[in-house]
């Protein structure tokens, strides 16, 4: 596995970065929690503990409580990437909640993007 800094970054330092995303596109907080949560089974109050305890974005995935089996239907281009095609692991999760959020910033309805 190569090393990428953004294992690094702090979730703490991330998140708001992702809030304003969405807000500026019009969507809400509670659309981007439901995303994370939907794809790695953290709560509200897990969530807000990886940023009261700042932990890095590495850790986010690797302690997520249960990441979601349904995350692999998940495929498309972010940042010029095709996600399905990610062969690092914990890098493609992170590609899956990168395409997630940004179908949410671009208006997608959010029962195709949590693929019900």
């Amino acid at each position: 596995m190569s090393y990428h800094r953004v294992y690094k970054m702090l979730f703490a330092k991330v998140y708001p970065l992702l809030l304003d995303k969405v807000e500026r596109k019009d969507r809400t907080k509670e659309e981007l929690d439901e995303i994370i949560c939907w794809l790695t089974g953290y709560d509200s109050a897990g969530l807000q503990r990886l940023i009261d305890e700042e932990k890095d974005m590495e850790t986010f995935i690797i302690e997520a409580p249960a990441l979601n089996p349904k995350r692999k239907l998940i495929k498309g281009v972010v940042c010029g990437v095709r996600v399905e095609e990610v062969k690092e692991p914990l890098m493609r999760e992170l590609r899956y909640m990168d395409k997630m959020i940004e179908e949410l910033a671009r208006g997608r309805a959010m029962e195709k993007i949590l693929r019900q």
